[in-house]
């Protein structure tokens, strides 16, 4: 899992440095840190059950869902 999560940190670092939020040096710290890659798995682990259910909920409301 963490090879995915270094590609999505790798792309969600893109627009701060565009906007000029953080500079090179910090973007790969942030890429490369093992800590923050372990966070972002547990956030993710987190908010994925929420979300399916809240698809659940909007097929059932509009008649998605057999």
């Amino acid at each position: 899992m963490a090879p995915i999560i270094r590609i999505f940190l790798r792309y969600a670092t893109f627009p701060l440095l565009y906007f000029g939020l953080i500079n090179q040096n910090e973007a790969a710290d942030l890429i490369a840190d093992p800590e923050i890659a372990q966070w972002v798995s547990l956030g993710l682990g987190i908010v994925a059950p929420f979300i399916s259910e809240c698809w659940y909920w909007l097929a059932s409301k509009f008649g998605w869902a057999r």
